[in-house]
Order: structure tokens, then C-alpha cells, then sequence
């Protein structure tokens, strides 16, 4: 049965719509028609502007130098050499023209491709290139092609190579380097397709790579303005719940598109010479994976049908193990189109397949137990499997799972493998021990905590990269290393631990001083007696340094622990001296802050105060927040970040506010915090409101922000929670919403942690959506959102759809549509002209905003 979801207002208006108009009622429907549109013609402008920029002051900031990195967000020690002798540092782009962001783009299945290079759209480069030797810290700068655009380099197994993409305006090239003379050259006749993002890695033995490059000879498929007939979906009535997606495909030419774009050749590239040799038919190749033995590969093949509701990662694939000549040796997998996965399960059949480190030609893999469905009683959920080549026998159990498998490593020696596995209702997380070679021996316990429990966190195992070029957890006798953020209720203070697999004790090699914050990029040796640090400090810029560490207080033997012994920093050696770009940024004072809100819970924001401060003056205040839901007020209250960091401020960000003397509260903490994961969000809108109310409270006590002078911002979920403190509360003289998602039931199968859908909590769903009451939004609000924007669930409509709402029930509003920006904002000009529209915004609602009546509500609406 269809419901009717209008408002009554709205519903009155529909059935007016069927009324018989006499000539008068028309003329006074077109006169109040005329007086509507002049009425909007005097509240409301719609224009394109051009590109605005903020005060000098801002863009001195980010006008300033970019500093050499050693890697990559995603990988912050790609630069370190297998050798652990040569570091790359690699010099980005900071902010792109608008002219590189808004270059053509093709939205398909889930991917962005630019049809001109046949990459993947803003992809991010670099633009200079130097070796730098660990030992004695000489540097060689790399000659690079001109107007280079360079992916970070990957290194060799063997540490002797680097090779990384060049992007042209028609094409992305293949460099390979040379470590010992810094040279570097292109590999002729090579146009990599990078549609699936990486193209390019190592062969074991470090001689050859393994590409994927557009295909010789491909036809463009033809297009017509004229369609041959509708575009039709279909459902058969199995439940198929899906996310809200972007960029999917829309109509057969997309999957022709989809098919010319994403469709690759795979080849070996050697090394020494240069020479391509092509193997197995071209397909849409969405990953390859060379075993160690460099003998077989395991390839996954995106096949038709495709789904228009569904991005490419859940397409149809084949995933088989094939030869160096592309000949199929064993097919692991045929899977369907994973368009019937309940809401946080996972599809049916092998998945997280890969070859085992240790082992020539080993696969592993996950299986669910639970049909993928997490709301199954079941006793176990996965199974972890193994074969061994030649693939003729069957896949031996490794282990069985109670809970969602959540992830694997292996240990370069012995066979051991760390096994994690996640129980959503509890948000637990258990690692195992378990020795793939006698999978009859009960998995070990390693760890078992709460997700969320930063205090307790372990860390990370520190890995490296075998010579038959994968990756698995570095092993020295038997200690491996964990390197952790140290969260503190002080503040983060980065770690080094070494763990015995035996006894599973840690032990604490090193940690970062409590007036530095100091992170360990790479252990230099096997001993874990030589780190390469990254360190920084209020007053000092981020560099890089070799520790060398000595036992002390006992006798070391061998790599034995002594009890009583501790490890101590014996020397520290700069590597790096690159200076501080903004110095005019030393004089902001920060700190951290903590205090309770109304029911106890724990909070805490980071406190900025602009370089000229003045103790004991009232600020105009900025609270920037992002909501995050817990299950108890032990772990929503810890903290987390450190006030040792260096200051440093890039892109949009709120703390350029600082510059225009403004305070600002910095992640200030907006915990929902409830036992049961299925009803957190029950109260959410009272949880955050006492949230912002406490962070107000606090700072007002302090000293430092005038109450009648606070604005609150955020990005994306943090967009969502502005407009929700706007309509719930007049804690706000203003807000910031960017990239926000604002109506609920456009996301209706779940959105954040939420699990219920809209028809099993549609309330919730109203409740939630400020979209639901814009008519109490009536502080102003700017609405700042990426035309392009590729987030799940925030497209374009919902602040476009928001706008329209506030400035119908007469609130204040503004809405900016960033072109060609995605979820995050690239662009210079794009970067500019928020910055100048936040700072714009404040000044005029905020900074000097009037005193409001004193019998004016503070707390709630």
C-alpha cells in the first residue's frame, strides 16, 4: 500500500490543485502567485559568482611551501627502500587549478575516469622527486620530464628500482629509476590503464613489472542523441537493499563506456630493457595479484550483468589463477551480482582471497557461514580457507570464526598468521594466533577489546616487504613489533612495543616524549634498535631522524627481554631539516580541554586561541564537531589527538578562523552513546544539543568565548549535525553545513551506524532529518556543497533540496555549489572561495551579531 508522505499544508495544496477556478479565484491566484515571486525576487538571489578570495592573512597560509613527504596518506612508508638504506621524498600539489579538477570526467559504475589519460579523475601526483641516503643524508634530485605529474614511486622488492606513472594530457606513461645513480627513464610504447586505480606493481625477484594497459586497436563505441527505447530495471520481489550510491550507470552506452574504459591488457614490462611482452586476453581486470613463486597470478574479472543500483565492486566476477602465458589453472570463483547482501553483510563465497607470503603458490580466503546475514543465529559467521598449489585437492579449514572476520596478517616465518574477527552489537574486536601449517592447534587469543577503546589500543604490526615482493609482519626471533598512537587521557603519545608470540607480552621499546609528538616511520633493523622518526612539536616543524636505542638497567641476551631492563633513546641524528613554513601560525595557543555534559559523560574539545590573544578576552567562537556513536561513556569519553603537534592549517579548514580572531573548539566532542546499537540513535538529537550546550559551557567558563558569539560547524556528518543543533537548540548565533546529508528518507536503508531502515523506524528517520524542521532553522545557515560530490548518501540534492526548504519558511540561508568538486574540496579557487565564504558568513552572524533578548531561549527549541 503506497502511503502519502506530504505534510498536511502540502496535502491541502494537492487537493487544491483539483479545484474548479472561477475567473476571479484565477486572477487572485496569479496576482498571489506575482507577489510570491516578487516577494522571493527581494529575499532570495540566485547567481553565479566568480571565484572570491578570503583575507591576506589566510592566503599567506596557504600560499605557503609544501613540505616534502617520504609517503602517501594512505601508505605514509612508501618512500623507505626494502633496503631501509634510501628514503624518497616526493613533492605534491597542495591545490590543484580548477582547471585540472574540472577536467572531463566519466561517471561510471561507481568509478571516475577522465576519458583523455584513461585514469582515474583527480587522481593526486607530485611534481619533484629526490633520493635521500639514511646514512649520511645526501640527496639526489631526480630529473623529471617536464610538467611531470607523477604517482609516488613504487620500490623493488630488492630495493634497487623504483618505477612510478607519468600523466600526460593524453595518457599515463611508465618510469622506471635507478637507486644507485638516481636516473630515471620512460618505458617506450607504454600507456598504463589506471581506470581501476593502481596498474602497476613488481614482479618477485624485482626484474620485471606487471602492468595493465590500454588495449591496441579497441573501437570507441558508437553514441546517439536518439534513444532506441526506455531504460527499464526490473526486481523479481527478492529483497535487494541497497546504499545510495553515486556515479552508477545509467543505460547501455555507460556499460559500453564502462567496457571501452575499464577493459585492459596485461603485460610484463623487464626491467633492464624495457621490453612489453603481452599475455592473456584483454578483460575488465579489477585486480592482479602475483603469487611469490612469480609463476601464477590471481586475476578477478568483472563481467556483464551489470547493475545500475550498484558501483563496479559489486559486479559479476570470475576469479581464477592463471599462468604467465594466461592460461586458467584454477578457478576459484564465479560470483554473482552481489545485489541481494543484507545491510552490513557480506556476499556469499570466497572473498579477501590472497596468495600467502610465505608460500610459493598458496591461496587463502574467507567464506560467510551465515548466508552473509548478520541478523542469522548462527555459531560461526566465516571460515578461513587454504589451497595449496597445484589447486587439485580441496581447500583445507584453517579456522572457523564466531564473528564477522574482520581481517588477516601472516608472519614472515613459521606458518603464524593474526586472524581478527568483529561483533558488530558489542563493536568488539578479537585477534587470534593461529599457525596456518597445524591448523589442529586452538587458536590463541591475542587481544579482545572494545573497537572504540583508543587507551588500550595495541597497535599495529610493523610489516615489511619480502623479497618476492609481498608483504608480511616483520619476525625477529620471536618478537614482531607494534606501532601504535599511544591515546592517552593526556593525549596521543606514539609507540614502539615489541611483542613475544610466545609469552604474547609486550614489551616498550620506545615512546614519544610528553612535549613532542613523535611517530616511528620505519625500523632500520631487524633488532628494532635503529627508527626512522617523524617528529614535531608546538615550535618545531615535522623532520625526520634515526634513533638508535640502547637496554639499560640489565644485560641483553641476544633478543631476549631481561626483566628489569628498559630501553632508552641513545641517540638522536637529524636526517631532515625542512623549515616552518608558516611561522606567523607560532603564536596560536592551543590546549587541550575536558569537562562533562549533563548526564556525565565525559567530553573534551581542543581549544585554539588566536596569536595576538589576550588573556581573560571574550572571543567570537567557532565549534567544529563530527558525531560518533558509542556503546558506553567509558570509551565516548576518552581523548584523542595530541596538543604537542605542530600547527599547521591547509585546505577549508575552520582554524582559519584563528587568523580573523575568532576562538575555536576543535573536535569537540558530540558522543551518542547508547548499549544497544540497534536504538543509539533514539536520541541523538538530545545527546548532541547536551553536547554543544557542555563544549558552550565550558569554554564560556574558561574565559574565552562571549555566549552571545558562537557559531557551529561541520563536514558531511558533521553538516547533518549543524542543521540538527540549528533546528533543535539557539545555542547558535549561526552555522557552517558542508557536504551534508539532510533528509533521511533519501537514504533509506541505513546511513552512518544506523542499521534500521525507514520503514522499520520511520520516525527516527523524520526525527533525524533537519530537512523535517527547516521551519525552526532560524539562525542563519550557509550551505556549502561540491557539485560533483561522491560520498555515499550526500549528493548534490540534499543541500540543494535543504536550501529550498529553510528559504521557503522564510529562515536565512545560502547556498554555494562548488563546480566539479567531489565530497572533499580540491580545487585553489574551490579552497579560496569557501575560505571566504565561512569567514564572510561568521563575521556578518557571528562576530557581529547583536546581543539577543535576554528572555530569548538558550537551550532548546
Amino acid at each position: 500500500m503506497r502511503t502519502n508522505d506530504l505534510s498536511p499544508r502540502s496535502q491541502q495544496r494537492a487537493n487544491d490543485s483539483h479545484t474548479s477556478f472561477t475567473f476571479n479565484s484565477i486572477s487572485i491566484y496569479r496576482i498571489f502567485i506575482l507577489t510570491l515571486a516578487l516577494a522571493m525576487l527581494a529575499v532570495g538571489v540566485s547567481a553565479q559568482e566568480v571565484y572570491r578570495k578570503p583575507p591576506k592573512e589566510v592566503l599567506d597560509v596557504l600560499n605557503a611551501p609544501i613540505t616534502p613527504t617520504a609517503g602517501t596518506p594512505v601508505a605514509p612508508t612508501a618512500g623507505i627502500s626494502p633496503a631501509r638504506d634510501i628514503m624518497l621524498l616526493a613533492e605534491g600539489v597542495r591545490y590543484p587549478p580548477i582547471s585540472d579538477v574540472s577536467q572531463p570526467m566519466l561517471r561510471l559504475a561507481g568509478l571516475r575516469i577522465n576519458p583523455a589519460t584513461n585514469g582515474l579523475h583527480r587522481a593526486p601526483y607530485y611534481i619533484k622527486l629526490s633520493l635521500k641516503r639514511i646514512d649520511d643524508g645526501s640527496e639526489r634530485v631526480i630529473e623529471l620530464p617536464a610538467n611531470a605529474r607523477i604517482s609516488f614511486p613504487q620500490w623493488s622488492p630488492d630495493g634497487k628500482r623504483f618505477a612510478f606513472t607519468n600523466t600526460l594530457p593524453n595518457g599515463i606513461e611508465l618510469w622506471i629509476g635507478d637507486a644507485a645513480t638516481g636516473k630515471a627513464r620512460r618505458v617506450e610504447g607504454v600507456r598504463i590503464n589506471a581506470a581501476f586505480g593502481d596498474a602497476v606493481q613488481w614482479m618477485p625477484g624485482s626484474k620485471s613489472l606487471i602492468v595493465q594497459l590500454v588495449p591496441a586497436n579497441r573501437t570507441m563505441p558508437n553514441s546517439s542523441t536518439t534513444p532506441t527505447g526506455p531504460n527499464v530495471q526490473e526486481s523479481s520481489g527478492r529483497p535487494a537493499p541497497v546504499r545510495t550510491y553515486q556515479d552508477l550507470l545509467k543505460t547501455p552506452y555507460d556499460e559500453s563506456l564502462f567496457d571501452y574504459y575499464a577493459t585492459s591488457q596485461l603485460a610484463f614490462v623487464d626491467a633492464e630493457t624495457g621490453k612489453v611482452t603481452t599475455f592473456a586476453q584483454p578483460a575488465l581486470y579489477s585486480s592482479v595479484e602475483p603469487a611469490p613463486d612469480g609463476e601464477h597470478l590471481l586475476v578477478a574479472r568483472v563481467k556483464h550483468p551489470y547493475s545500475y543500483l550498484l558501483p563496479a565492486f559489486a559486479f559479476p566476477r570470475e576469479v581464477t589463477v592463471i599462468d604467465r602465458t594466461g592460461k586458467v589453472i584454477y578457478k576459484l570463483a564465479d560470483l554473482p551480482l552481489a545485489d541481494a547482501v543484507p545491510i552490513d553483510g557480506v556476499p556469499m563465497g570466497p572473498r579477501s582471497y590472497d596468495w600467502r607470503p610465505d608460500r610459493p603458490a598458496t591461496l587463502v580466503w574467507v567464506e560467510a557461514l551465515d548466508e552473509g546475514d548478520p541478523k542469522r543465529k548462527v555459531s560461526h559467521r566465516d571460515r578461513v580457507l587454504m589451497l595449496r598449489a597445484p589447486f587439485t585437492n580441496q581447500p583445507a579449514e584453517l579456522m572457523r570464526i564466531e564473528h564477522r572476520f574482520n581481517g588477516m596478517q601472516f608472519v614472515e616465518k613459521g606458518g603464524l598468521m593474526f586472524v581478527r574477527d568483529y561483533e558488530r552489537d558489542r563493536r568488539w574486536v578479537r585477534t587470534f594466533l593461529i599457525n596456518a601449517d597445524k591448523p589442529i592447534d586452538a587458536p590463541r587469543v591475542v587481544w579482545s577489546m572494545n573497537a572504540q577503546d583508543r587507551y588500550n589500543d595495541p597497535g599495529t604490526p610493523v610489516t615489511r616487504l619480502l623479497p618476492n615482493g609481498h608483504r608480511a609482519i616483520l619476525q625477529n626471533g620471536n618478537y614482531i613489533y607494534l606501532n601504535g598512537a599511544g591515546a592517552s587521557p593526556g593525549g596521543d603519545r606514539p609507540f614502539l612495543d615489541r611483542f613475544n608470540l610466545e609469552t604474547l607480552k609486550p614489551e616498550r621499546l620506545f615512546r614519544s616524549e610528553a612535549t613532542s609528538y613523535e611517530t616511528v616511520v620505519a625500523l632500520l633493523n631487524n633488532e628494532g634498535t635503529r627508527l626512522l622518526t617523524r617528529r614535531e612539536a608546538l615550535t618545531e616543524a615535522p623532520n625526520y631522524h634515526i634513533k638508535t636505542l640502547h637496554l639499560t638497567g640489565g644485560i641483553q641476551q641476544g633478543v631476549s627481554f631481561i626483566s628489569g631492563s628498559v630501553w632508552q633513546v641513545k641517540s638522536t641524528t637529524p636526517l631532515t631539516n625542512f623549515p616552518d613554513p608558516t611561522p606567523q601560525l607560532r603564536g596560536i595557543k592551543k590546549q587541550l580541554v575536558q569537562y562533562k555534559r549533563a548526564d556525565g559523560v565525559e567530553c573534551s574539545f581542543t581549544l585554539y586561541l588566536p596569536p595576538d590573544y589576550k588573556e581573560g578576552t571574550r572571543l567570537p567562537t567557532v565549534v567544529w564537531a563530527y558525531p560518533l556513536e558509542f556503546n558506553d561513556a567509558a570509551t565516548a569519553g576518552q581523548v584523542s589527538g595530541s596538543t604537542q603537534r605542530f600547527t599547521s592549517i591547509a585546505g577549508p579548514s575552520h582554524l582559519f578562523f584563528l587568523l580573523q580572531g575568532y576562538a575555536v573548539l576543535d573536535n569537540a566532542t558530540m558522543p551518542v552513546v547508547g548499549n544497544n546499537p540497534e536504538t543509539v540513535n533514539n536520541t541523538y538529537i538530545d545527546q548532541i544539543v547536551m553536547s554543544a550546550g557542555a563544549a558552550i559551557d565550558k569554554a564560556v567558563e574558561m574565559g574565552v568565548a562571549d555566549r552571545e558569539r558562537v557559531g557551529v560547524g561541520g563536514h558531511s556528518y558533521g553538516a547533518f549535525m549543524t542543521a540538527n543543533l540549528l533546528a533543535h537548540s539557539d545555542l547558535f548565533r549561526a552555522g557552517i553545513a558542508r557536504s551534508g546529508a539532510y533528509n533521511r528518507t533519501l537514504t533509506p536503508f541505513g546511513f552512518q551506524s544506523e542499521r534500521r531502515t525507514l520503514w522499520e523506524a520511520p520516525e527516527l528517520y523524520a526525527k533525524m532529518s533537519p530537512f523535517t524542521y527547516a521551519n525552526k532553522i532560524n539562525e542563519p545557515v550557509l550551505l556549502i556543497h561540491g557539485e560533483a560530490d561522491d560520498n555515499t548518501g550526500t549528493f548534490p540534492l540534499q543541500s540543494e533540496r535543504m536550501y529550498q526548504a529553510v528559504k521557503g519558511m522564510g529562515g536565512t540561508v545560502r547556498l554555494v555549489m562548488l563546480p566539479a568538486e567531489a565530497h572533499g574540496y580540491a580545487a585553489r579557487e574551490s579552497i579560496e572561495h569557501t575560505l571566504y565564504e565561512m569567514l564572510s558568513w561568521f563575521d556578518r552572524y557571528v562576530k557581529n551579531a547583536k546581543p539577543r533578548a535576554a528572555t530569548e531561549q538558550r537551550a532548546g527549541k
